[in-house]
């Protein structure tokens, strides 16, 4: 089962890179056209610069990488935790449907972003993600307990 519980936290790290290229896709061209190539508007800036300075859509891509940066960090470590100590069928489904909701979440952002949506999907998936972690403490904290 350890394989099972570790397959989506690799896809999650698969899809962030993809994240990363269509970040960089779309921001090269937007700042190709901004500035007249890809650099920032001064020398040692950093992408949070480019905040209402390129068009909202393209900084969505950025916004959805920096996410993918933040709270999946803890999904990777129950997932290891819970993959070390003995994944059940349930630990597996909670890591896929947040998987799953995490890629529906960065589709939306990316693209069409409307709040109210987006913090469904998110609030979905930290559902998982908070069924994980008390696994992850179960596991940890009672490991002679038998958990379904």
């Amino acid at each position: 089962m350890q394989a099972q519980m570790l397959a989506p936290a690799a896809v999650l790290i698969a899809w962030t890179l993809v994240m990363m290229v269509w970040m960089a896709a779309a921001r090269f061209p937007a700042m190709k056209a901004k500035f007249g190539g890809v650099k920032m508007a001064r020398p040692g800036g950093r992408g949070q610069d480019l905040e209402g300075v390129l068009d909202d859509r393209v900084n969505w891509k950025s916004h959805n990488y920096t996410h993918l940066l933040e709270q999946p960090v803890l999904f990777y470590a129950v997932s290891l935790i819970i993959a070390l100590l003995g994944a059940g069928a349930g630990d597996v489904l909670a890591a896929w449907i947040y998987l799953a909701f995490r890629i529906v979440h960065s589709i939306w952002q990316a693209t069409v972003n409307v709040v109210t949506v987006r913090f469904a999907l998110f609030a979905i998936a930290s559902l998982a993600l908070i069924y994980l972690a008390v696994r992850a403490l179960s596991l940890t904290l009672f490991p002679d307990t038998v958990l379904p």
